[in-house]
Parts: structure tokens; sequence; C-alpha cells
């Protein structure tokens, strides 16, 4: 397999909590091998004391928004720069990544050239720092239990891909929605082979909460969300994993089969308006549709 370049944009390690999950997170990465290399970028406190701690590299030069917020070209840019590994990762900070990763990664690799994996995640809370002794990845998973629940298939918390792709992005600013439901967008307008790699990667969340965000508000309900749709040309560039065509399940590439989830949201795609503001009748049928598909991952659960 080629070398694998990791890199994230944490935020600052200032809080406990945060300073520990990111930890964990990075520290799960590293146990892929020296096949993989790992970047920290920003300047944010405390990532250069983790960043040396940790043995990786640290990127401090970023470049931000009105708001202070770090861009996501400005992301992937220096990244690219930084490593000459065949292929890309960005992973949200909080990401635990299990040992699986690269031999998915390699399959789809002997597969096809222009790919991107993405996929839903795990969510687990997380109150200690992890071991990565013994059979930690096994462990993990015994953790996340039987009745585990994947997150609702909105956008992804991973991108892994050939570092030429992905090389010109808008200036979305990270942490904020919208700009990872544009790379799903942008990974099938270009008809790269965007790959939905959820029955094949366990990828797990470590739950936080969004103090770092202004008033403790989610990350959708911020300004900078609008921006990044506007960034991304309008709502209908929102797209989501349930609009994937393909998925790695078993290391073999198919297309992805039918379900009542899937169709509902193919016709939420028609309906769905350019503006976020919810008014008029395309934002009336929308929220049943909406309503409708919940109700059918609600029974599916059930």
């Amino acid at each position: 397999m080629s070398q694998l370049a990791i890199f994230t944009a944490p935020k600052a390690f200032s809080d406990a909590h945060i300073d520990m999950i990111q930890r964990n997170a990075i520290g799960s990465w590293k146990q892929l091998g020296d096949a993989v290399e790992v970047y920290l970028l920003g300047d944010e406190e405390g990532i250069a004391r983790a960043a040396k701690d940790l043995g990786v590299v640290h990127l401090p030069k970023l470049s931000r928004n009105k708001e202070g917020t770090p861009l996501v070209s400005s992301i992937f840019q220096e990244a690219r720069q930084a490593s000459r590994a065949e292929l890309m990762a960005y992973i949200n900070a909080d990401i635990l990544l299990l040992p699986e990763t690269l031999k998915v990664v390699e399959s789809v690799e002997q597969q096809a050239e222009n790919f991107v994996l993405m996929g839903q995640r795990y969510d687990l809370d997380v109150s200690a720092p992890m071991d990565f002794s013994g059979e930690w990845s096994a462990e993990l998973h015994q953790s996340l239990g039987p009745d585990a629940q994947l997150h609702p298939a909105g956008g992804s918390d991973y991108f892994i891909f050939p570092r030429k792709l992905y090389a010109d992005l808008p200036d979305f600013a990270i942490g904020r929605a919208g700009w990872d439901n544009w790379m799903i967008y942008h990974a099938m307008k270009e008809d790269w082979l965007a790959l939905d790699a959820t029955a094949s990667l366990t990828v797990i969340h470590q739950n936080h909460d969004y103090s770092h965000l202004p008033e403790g508000q989610a990350h959708y309900r911020v300004g900078e969300t609008d921006e990044n749709v506007e960034l991304a040309g309008g709502m209908r560039r929102i797209y989501t994993l349930l609009d994937l065509k393909f998925e790695i399940v078993g290391g073999e590439i198919r297309s992805k089969r039918p379900s009542l989830e899937r169709l509902v949201r193919g016709m939420e795609r028609i309906v769905q308006p350019d503006e976020r503001v919810a008014s008029g009748w395309r934002w009336a049928v929308l929220r049943r549709l909406r309503k409708l598909r919940r109700n059918l991952i609600e029974g599916r659960g059930s």
C-alpha cells in the first residue's frame, strides 16, 4: 500500500476532556504503523505540545476567515505540501481508527484509481486516556456493545483519497457544517469513485460538548455554517452519505442496494431549495420527507 498521510486541524487542547479525546484519536492513528504519517495543523493552544508528546508533525501556519476559524482549503494545501504520501486522509481530531483501516484502504487502492472513502461513525462516551497495549482494538469493539448504533448518515468525519484529488477547495470554515457535505457532492460530480466504507470500517467518534463554539451551539447552528453553504453553491450541493451509489463490503466494491431510506432521500434532493430559509412549498414538502425518513430510521432501529 502507498504511504498514507493523516492530517487534521485539532481544537485547542486547553479543555481537559478535549485534550484527552484528541490524544486518544491521534494515538490510534499512530497504531496503524510506519506506513502512516500524522500531521497536526494550526496554532491553537496546546497543539505544538501535543504534537511533540505524540511524536507527530506540527504545521502551525494556516489561513483563517474573519472569525479566526481555519480554512479547509488551507488545511488541505499545507498538508499536501508537507507530505509526499500518495494517499491523504483528513480525519476529525476526535475520531478513533482501528487497525482494519489500512487493509480496507489497500483493497480499494488495488481496485480503483480516483476514489474517496467516507462513511458513518459510532458515537461513544470516552472518559479516560486509552491504553494501546494488548488487545486494545478488540476491547474497543466490545465497549461499543451489541446494540451500538451508527450515527445518522449525514456528512462524514473522514475522507481518504489519492493526493491529486481535492486540489482546489472553497474557503470553507473547518468545524462548521456543510463543507463535508460538499466534499461528497464534489466527488460525485467529478465522477470519482465515492465509496461508503461504513460496512468495512469501524470508525468511532468520542462524544464531546460544543463549548468551543459561540454560546455552546452545535456546529450547524452557527453563522459560519451559512457561509459554508453559500460557498458550496447552495443547499442543493449539500449531499449526505445516503446519496452515495457505491460501497466497499468484504473487500469488494459494489453498488449500494436500494432502500426506502435512500429513495426518500432522492425525493428530498428533487424538492430541495438552494436557500437555508425554511419557507415556501419546497421546504414544506422537504420537512415531510425528512420526517418520513426519520420514522424509517427509528422503525429500523426498534
